[in-house]
C-alpha cells in the first residue's frame, strides 16, 4: 500500500487495513514496514514521472528539431504530442521560428475543448516568459523541464527520435513544402497505423468503425474468409496491414 500510494502515511494505511481488510495494527507497526523515502524527499513528494503519469491525459509536450534539405537550407520542425494517447496532435515547419509563430501553433492545438491543462517544454530560448504567460492565457500551465534533463520531456524527445529514425533518415526533403508533405503522411501513419508498446500495444487514433472478424480456431492462422490488406506509406518505406473479408465466390 505504501509503494502504490506514496502520499499515504502510517495512520492512513492502518485505517485502510482496519476498515477494508479487517486487520488491526497500530500506525507505529505500519511505520516499521514502510519503505524508506529516498534522500531529498522527506515528505513523500511526487516524483516528476509520477506527476506525468497521473496527469497524462491532460498533458501536452512540445519541442523543436532541425532538418537540413537537399539544398542545405535549415528548417525547424515543431511537434506537439499528447501524453495520454501518445497522439501526435500537431506538426509544422518553418524557416524562422519565433515566439509569435510558436504561440499560433499552440492556439491551433488547444482549441476550445479545454481537455488539456499542462504543457511540457524544454528551456529553449524561444520559450520566453512572455510566451509562457500567453500559454497560461490559453488555459495551460507551462512546465519547464530542468536544465540539461531531456528525460523530463522524454515522450516528446522519443517521438522526435522516431521521426528521425523511421522517416527523415531515409528521405531527403527538397524544400519546405516537400518536408511538410512528408511529415503529414508520416504523422497519419504514426497516429493511425503504427503500434505503440506504451498503449498495450495499441494505436493512438484507431478507426471508429473497425470490421469485426471471428477468432481463428488456431493461434497462428487467420480466420476463415479473412484477407490481409497492405497499404504503402512514404513510397514503401513503411506498410500498414489490415483485415478484410474475402469476396464471395459466384
Amino acid at each position: 500500500m505504501a509503494s502504490e500510494n506514496p502520499l499515504w502515511g502510517q495512520e492512513r494505511i492502518a485505517n485502510e487495513l482496519l476498515v477494508k481488510l479487517g486487520i488491526r495494527v497500530s500506525p507505529r507497526t505500519v511505520g516499521k514496514y514502510m519503505p524508506k523515502q529516498p534522500p531529498g524527499m522527506p515528505r513523500g513528494d511526487q516524483r516528476w514521472s509520477i506527476f506525468l503519469k497521473y496527469h497524462a491525459r491532460a498533458v501536452l509536450a512540445c519541442g523543436f528539431f532541425v532538418v537540413v534539405t537537399a539544398t542545405f537550407r535549415m528548417l525547424y520542425v515543431f511537434v506537439v504530442i499528447e501524453h495520454g494517447r501518445r497522439q501526435l496532435v500537431h506538426v509544422n515547419v518553418t524557416m524562422h521560428p519565433s515566439a509569435d509563430w510558436t504561440l499560433q501553433q499552440l492556439r491551433e492545438v488547444v482549441g476550445e475543448d479545454g481537455n488539456h491543462r499542462h504543457l511540457v517544454h524544454d528551456r529553449d530560448r524561444i520559450f520566453s516568459k512572455q510566451l509562457d504567460d500567453s500559454i497560461k492565457a490559453l488555459g495551460l500551465e507551462a512546465l519547464r523541464s530542468p536544465v540539461a534533463s531531456p528525460k523530463a520531456n522524454s515522450i516528446c524527445e522519443r517521438v522526435i527520435g522516431a521521426i528521425r529514425r523511421e522517416c527523415l533518415d531515409w528521405v531527403i526533403p527538397m524544400s519546405e513544402v516537400h518536408l511538410r508533405s512528408i511529415l503529414k503522411e508520416w504523422t497519419a501513419h504514426y497516429n493511425r497505423g503504427r503500434c505503440h508498446s506504451a498503449l498495450g500495444p495499441g494505436v493512438p487514433d484507431p478507426p471508429h468503425e473497425a470490421a469485426v472478424f471471428p477468432k481463428s480456431e488456431f493461434r497462428h492462422r487467420l480466420a476463415a474468409g479473412a484477407l490481409v490488406l497492405e497499404k504503402s506509406v512514404l513510397g514503401g518505406l513503411h506498410h500498414e496491414y489490415s483485415l478484410a473479408w474475402a469476396p464471395a465466390s459466384a
